[in-house]
């Protein structure tokens, strides 16, 4: 399969040029990225997909500033990450990126409300009400905001940690894997909040996961193989996505 064009139809959001990570030195070394460049649209939904080791949590946690490139370029909008010292990488990753993971990583003495709003807290920031509202009505968190995760289901921590990614209004949210321990009603919920907030709140998302069914709520799937983005599609099926997985399966 031949790779296709990098970039972004609109406004971008994210980007990584030319981005190559090695892991190790010497014989032992893994090319987990070689030679990445993909851009992110602003207020869309992007899937990232690829075989195991293919290296697309990689490629989230370069794009998310969390891991260094070994080499090559990653911007946050006209940011780029490897200008910035430790400081300014953090305040950028605290004020500009939302971020929602496989485990809930809740405060368990916290209520929801106090979780969803930790990153305004710790920023110094008061949150804006009418968009909290707005945010904990659509995810149907809203009748659990005084609940500790312990009183909460999987499915309701995974919302939360979903509106503590969006309530700062972020640039640009990446999700790894964030349907991977639901179940499949909670995991569709959740899912349907992320599209939506793409679709009515403009959020731009760039998403990993392995799963078919949930990548179909993307608008756009990247696909990653050894380390190099190998096609994509926009629009996608569950079908069309399993057709693509198995293409590269082969």
């Amino acid at each position: 399969m031949t790779a296709s064009p990098a970039t972004g139809l609109g406004v971008t959001a994210a980007r990584i040029e030319n981005g190559t990570k090695i892991f190790g030195e010497g014989e032992a070394a893994v090319r987990a990225l070689d030679d990445v460049t993909v851009a992110f649209d602003r207020g869309q939904f992007t899937a990232i997909m690829g075989p195991s080791g293919s290296g697309k949590s990689t490629l989230l946690h370069c794009l998310a500033g969390l891991d260094d490139l070994t080499e090559g370029h990653v911007f946050i909008g006209d940011t780029e990450l490897g200008t910035l010292n430790d400081r300014d990488l953090t305040m950028l990753r605290r004020s500009r990126v939302g971020f929602v993971f496989q485990a809930f990583n809740l405060i368990p003495t916290l209520s929801a409300e106090e979780n969803i709003l930790l990153p305004l807290s710790i920023a110094g920031q008061k949150p804006d009400g009418e968009w909290f509202r707005q945010v904990v009505t659509t995810i149907g968190v809203d009748d659990r905001l005084t609940h500790r995760p312990s009183e909460l289901s999987g499915g309701q921590q995974q919302r939360v940690a979903a509106a503590r990614a969006l309530v700062s209004r972020p640039d640009i949210v990446f999700a790894d894997e964030p349907s991977g321990n639901l179940d499949s009603t909670s995991g569709a919920e959740l899912l349907d909040f992320m599209r939506s907030a793409v679709r009515e709140f403009g959020q731009t998302i760039v998403m990993v996961t392995h799963d078919p069914v949930a990548a179909s709520y993307a608008d756009r799937i990247v696909f990653l193989d050894d380390g190099a983005i190998v096609h994509e599609i926009f629009n996608p099926t569950p079908e069309t996505v399993l057709d693509e997985m198995k293409k590269l399966g082969s």
